[in-house]
């Protein structure tokens, strides 16, 4: 299949999160690529319950990506090792493969990941598979693919066999006529990148299956999310991540964004325990199926300032991508998560001091420990 064979060459490079392949139709049912998924169009589904002693089983799916990884770790010291299945087309590190569950799962293929659940019987099912704004823009087509057409192959298995699904969505969600500052949950959204499209896509089916179907679906829009352990993953907010690998190795840092742009952010570890939260709140407790989450906001002069109490030789310039800097111009400037907070008691832990200090510290550590080999 072609679009597989580009996946397997392209995101393999980039990032590591598959796709699948494009819908036919004939009534009264759905068929998609060469796996029938026979749905009925009276069909509806409830998400399995889970007693107080029971464990989740779970597939994350493009599971290499910037937050894959850390969201495993997470779950397994929730949940144990063997109950958080990582999944993803590319060959894992070492460290990774042996660290928990890892197996081979192509979201292109729907009977693939069809029987990936069914095996091991999976009840929840985290998609994180997207090609991200910067690297969408630049491959359109893949994009489509990755984002979009697999988000129905995982919609219609997460359908199937009634498992509680969490798609994240973003601030590329909203475009140029949305609010900025603050963004509601509910608003003009209009993006204007296909990663974006892609996001609203999935916020729209995602709710249509819950109240057609009622798939337990769930979804939060993440701010830019900075991580210590992971390296930029081609994100207009990349910088908020590069500018720390930046600051010890070389003392400098050249910013692809205006010293201005304000743009929500979260530290991995926030985000990490509000894709839990929400995932565990009673279905009673969710006024809606997709939520903004915000913990702070800052530009790039904001974050530069920062970094300059720890490391006072730092220097920063500054050389515009126009392309990036037109995505961030399109997003939100701050993120309305007043929902969140009421609905299932989000509150965030890490604001810029902090969020500087654990970074700085982190790469500080490595730096030390590869001077030191």
């Amino acid at each position: 299949m072609l679009v597989t064979r580009m996946l397997r060459q392209v995101v393999g490079q980039m990032l590591g999160s598959p796709a699948c392949g494009c819908w036919t139709a004939a009534p009264p049912f759905r068929f998609l690529a060469t796996s029938p998924r026979q749905i009925p169009a009276d069909a509806n589904f409830h998400s399995a319950s889970f007693s107080g002693t029971d464990q989740p089983r779970v597939l994350i799916t493009g599971g290499l990506g910037q937050l894959g990884v850390g969201l495993a770790n997470f779950l397994r010291k929730r949940f144990g090792k063997d109950n958080v299945i990582l999944s993803d087309i590319r060959k894992p590190p070492d460290h990774i493969f042996h660290s928990g569950p890892f197996i081979y799962s192509d979201i292109l293929d729907y009977k693939n990941l069809r029987e990936i659940v069914v095996n091991n019987r999976i009840t929840w099912l985290f998609h994180y598979s997207a090609l991200l704004s910067a690297v969408g823009e630049a491959n359109v087509s893949l994009a489509r693919a990755v984002n979009i057409t697999g988000l129905h192959n995982v919609l219609d298995v997460a359908a199937e066999h009634s498992l509680r699904l969490f798609v994240p969505s973003t601030i590329g969600a909203f475009g140029p006529t949305s609010p900025r500052n603050p963004t509601p949950d509910l608003c003009v959204q209009r993006p204007r990148t296909i990663y974006g499209v892609s996001k609203v896509h999935a916020e729209l089916m995602g709710e249509y299956y819950h109240y057609r179907y009622g798939l337990d679906f769930r979804c939060l829009r993440y701010p830019g999310i900075i991580s210590a352990d992971s390296q930029p993953g081609g994100g207009t907010t990349d910088y908020a991540v590069q500018i720390f690998h930046d600051a010890l190795k070389n003392g400098k840092f050249e910013c692809n964004l205006k010293p201005s742009t304000r743009l929500p952010m979260m530290y991995i570890d926030d985000c990490l325990r509000a894709t839990l939260e929400v995932m565990e709140a009673p279905a009673e407790s969710l006024s809606m199926r997709t939520y903004n989450v915000n913990a702070m906001s800052f530009t790039p002069e904001d974050l530069a300032q920062e970094v300059l109490k720890h490391i006072p030789e730092f220097q920063i310039t500054y050389n515009v991508d126009s392309v990036r800097q037109a995505i961030a111009d399109s997003w939100p400037m701050n993120f309305d998560d007043s929902n969140a907070r009421k609905d299932w008691g989000w509150k965030h832990e890490f604001d810029l001091p902090e969020l500087v200090t654990t970074m700085l510290n982190f790469h500080s550590s490595d730096t030390r420990v590869a001077n030191a080999n």
